[in-house]
């Protein structure tokens, strides 16, 4: 099937223990890790970012809100609703520099 695992039409794409165990792994290999829960959508579960210090971030699914705010708080790392409070800057500049260092390299 390949590396990627796609739904039916219409199918919400769930969340899965690779993807907690992605967020956990970036939690503990970062400082200063900050959460930032996006909401569901037609096609996704609900997602949450996490933004390192540096501004490093990744985006994964989790089974909801709820499920989202738990793995945090078992983290021990803030967590924010990013349709409230938006995405820190740092986020944007590490991307942006990631995008120029592609671009020279």
């Amino acid at each position: 099937m390949g590396m990627f695992r796609r739904g039916k039409p219409g199918q919400l794409r769930a969340a899965t223990d690779e993807d907690v165990a992605h967020l956990q792994a970036f939690a503990a290999s970062r400082t200063g890790v900050e959460a930032f829960v996006e909401p569901r959508t037609v096609v996704t579960e609900t997602t949450v970012v996490f933004v390192a210090r540096d501004g490093e971030w990744t985006r994964r699914r989790v089974a909801g809100p709820k499920a989202a705010f738990e793995l945090c708080s078992k983290l021990a790392i803030p967590c924010y609703d990013a349709a409230i409070v938006g995405y820190p800057p740092r986020m944007r500049e590490w991307t942006q520099a990631r995008a120029r260092e592609q671009k020279q390299g």
